[in-house]
């Protein structure tokens, strides 16, 4: 094939679905380019179209969807006009996909061996003996320990980054010459993305490998693609290299994405993140011209709703385009989001106080098999010797990778588990050994939650303003049904929700809207401390800006305490007052968010600050991987628990005795074997452009 030919072309896509309401237009007016060994980003708020485009060329719409007019070329072929044996010929073969949740892709009951071979197997003409070694093979590219070990595993017997490598190898045992990837790493811990990213950059290239990959992660979008398309309601409003889009976007949308994302040089006080106003339309609710238009600051009635806009070539750059009426109008280089700085809200007194905490899970064993054996009980430590505290109207973080502990300190803190030893101290009164049933309602009251997955905790039979009003009854907020009315009405203003909204289940909100439900439900009866478990990690970009808006406003108004758990470093460095980081059930760093941020660095610290992705090509950022999984917390190392994957290992004492704690300054506090001068030597992991003092021009509109 030629290099000067595209892999893949969409030519004037449109995309509809039929329902019972009619025809729903899903995708309008869509061209892409692919070429040889190009990277290409598809980016914006869900419901833009992104994943329906890579349906699409997979020919997998369903019964419904329909390519209702334009080309999908693949290597010059319209893929409209090939018989399904061709498709199935070139699915898995020529063209492979990697979805976001990797048990969308893997059977639980066959082990992963026997579903690596079925790919050379029905695609080429080979014996079982080579399908095995190429399986083999191809493990041990996408760099897994032990691929013997893994090849005879079930699913179910891995790690999620193991299974996402897995399906990573799954999809290149053919060498396909377009790889199409949907979220791959949104359910990851934040290292182990950065090793699949790596991973995908370095097998790419080896193989000549050209991909979609669609993201709302833009600094994803940075680490691994040539080119970059930002889509709005179903079409592309921008397009151009990834370096030109994001130091020079010139589409109204493209700025409000960037101002919604936590960037370094993002304050939540100074410099707080602008939410894009208003929402989506739906398909069949576009309006007349630009789709943007009811959102956009710079809507200039009879220009921008007049006829549909068309992409244009932006005037000083070749091979950026973009679609809007006046764009060549607006003064880019002082344009700036409209931040409305907030007053911060000085900490206060000792609210939350945890004091060498541990919670040890015992392992349930087959009896008889515990007997033969003669081993004693085994136990999950959970947690070890945590302490730490919390100030009123303070947002402390928790972050580190999953298994590290953070939600077990959740469930302990809001009594569902009883701590082991230690104690948990609430405005005076020690909680540890008392689980939620046993606690005053007063104390209950004090100490609410809100959760990652809101519809969880939300029942869909009942309205909103029932689920509401029942916290204030039970609590004993108010108890006339008038009060209790309005005072679901306030906290739907609060939460900045229309007071009719009262009336609705949960079915009939976004996942924005019902976020927004729980964060009126945990502060309806005032609460002292707040935990927000990953509360924003589900949620697009501008939904996320808002949400964390929210809550620094609900927190400085009536001066709450927030325990923010996180792996989302960006929103963690914007968010918090304090950090704590936990490996394997330990502390290893705590401190004001400005030291933790900066050096000396816990090695672990450090390693976590490198793999998250920064959406500012001007931001310089070292670059450390770690090796290998964290650690079975049933069999945790000895000496220091992060000694096994530390690439600043120093010897035989790292294996041997646990870390001291080391106070670096007042507040920052390390556990580790180096030395004062090496930890105070080391050099910042991010590193903001030579002129510090004014933020990166991507960075304005936050």
């Amino acid at each position: 094939m030629s290099e000067t030919q595209p892999i893949l072309e969409c030519r004037n896509l449109c995309i509809s679905y039929t329902t019972r309401s009619g025809e729903v237009p899903a995708v309008v007016d869509f061209n892409l380019k692919v070429m040889p060994g190009q990277g290409i980003g598809l980016v914006g708020e869900s419901g833009c179209g992104k994943s329906t485009v890579a349906l699409a060329i997979m020919q997998y719409l369903g019964s419904n969807g329909y390519i209702k007019s334009g080309e999908i070329l693949f290597k010059g072929r319209d893929m409209r006009e090939m018989s399904e044996e061709e498709l199935r010929s070139i699915r898995g073969s020529r063209i492979a996909m990697i979805y976001q949740e990797p048990m969308a892709s893997l059977n639980p009951s066959m082990k992963i061996g026997e579903q690596l071979m079925e790919v050379p197997l029905y695609h080429e003409d080979i014996n079982r003996e080579e399908a095995a070694q190429r399986s083999f093979e191809m493990l041990e590219a996408v760099k897994l320990p032990d691929p013997t070990r893994i090849m005879g595993a079930y699913p179910h017997q891995l790690s999620g980054g193991q299974q996402q490598r897995v399906v990573i190898a799954m999809a290149l045992l053919s060498k396909p010459d377009l790889l199409l990837l949907d979220e791959p790493t949104t359910a990851l811990d934040v290292t182990v993305e950065r090793g699949i990213v790596d991973l995908i950059n370095e097998i790419s290239a080896e193989f000549g490998t050209s991909m979609i990959y669609i993201s709302h992660n833009l600094g994803l979008i940075l680490d691994t693609c040539d080119r970059v398309t930002v889509m709005y309601s179903g079409e592309a409003v921008e397009e151009g290299t990834v370096q030109r889009v994001f130091t020079h976007m010139r589409h109204p949308y493209t700025h409000g994405l960037f101002a919604t994302i936590p960037l370094p040089g993002t304050d939540k006080n100074e410099r707080p993140l602008v939410p894009i106003p208003g929402q989506l339309p739906l398909p069949h609710e576009r309006p007349q011209g630009c789709y943007f238009g009811p959102r956009c600051a710079f809507f200039e009635d009879g220009v921008c709703n007049g006829d549909h806009v068309p992409m244009s070539t932006v005037a000083e750059a070749e091979g950026h385009y973009v679609r809007c009426a006046r764009y060549a109008d607006v003064n880019w280089e002082d344009h700036d989001h409209e931040a409305v700085a907030t007053k911060s809200v000085k900490s206060g007194k000792t609210v939350l106080q945890v004091e060498k905490l541990k919670k040890y899970y015992e392992v349930e064993e087959d009896p008889f098999m515990a007997m033969l054996s003669g081993s004693e009980a085994r136990q999950v430590k959970a947690n070890e010797d945590l302490s730490f505290i919390a100030r009123e109207a303070e947002t402390v973080a928790i972050v580190g990778e999953s298994g590290c502990g953070k939600s077990t300190l959740a469930k302990v803190l809001m009594g569902l588990e009883e701590a082991t030893s230690g104690r948990v101290i609430l405005n005076g009164k020690e909680l540890g050994k008392t689980d939620v049933r046993s606690r005053e309602a007063e104390t209950v009251n004090s100490l609410q939650m809100v959760f990652q997955n809101p519809f969880d905790t939300l029942n869909p039979s009942h309205t909103i303003g029932s689920q509401i009003g029942r916290v204030i009854k039970k609590f004993g907020i108010e108890t006339d049904k008038n009060k209790i009315r309005e005072k679901v009405g306030e906290l739907l203003d609060i939460v900045k929700l229309p007071r009719e909204f009262a009336n609705r289940r949960p079915r009939q909100l976004s996942g924005g809207q019902k976020q927004r439900v729980g964060i009126a439900r945990a502060f309806a009866g005032n609460p002292s401390v707040v935990i927000a478990d990953e509360p924003v990690s589900a949620l697009d970009v501008s939904v996320q800006a808002a949400v964390t808006g929210l809550l620094t406003e609900i927190q400085n108004e009536l001066k709450t305490t927030l325990i923010f758990i996180s792996h989302d470093l960006s929103v963690v460095r914007y968010l918090s007052d304090r950090v704590v980081v936990m490996y394997l059930g330990h502390i290893v760093e705590q401190g004001e968010t400005e030291q933790v941020f900066a050096p000396p660095y816990h090695p672990y610290t450090e390693a976590l600050l490198s793999a998250v992705p920064i959406a500012d090509p001007e931001v310089q950022q070292k670059h450390i991987v770690l090796e290998g999984d964290i650690p079975s917390s049933v069999n945790p190392p000895s000496g220091c628990p992060f000694h096994t994957r530390c690439p600043r290992k120093i010897g035989r004492i790292c294996e041997t005795d646990v870390p001291p704690v080391k106070t670096m300054e007042a507040g920052h506090k390390i556990a580790c074997h180096l030395e004062d001068d090496v930890l105070n030597g080391m050099e910042p992991v991010i590193t903001m452009p030579d002129d510090a003092g004014e933020a990166p021009q991507n960075a304005e509109v936050g």
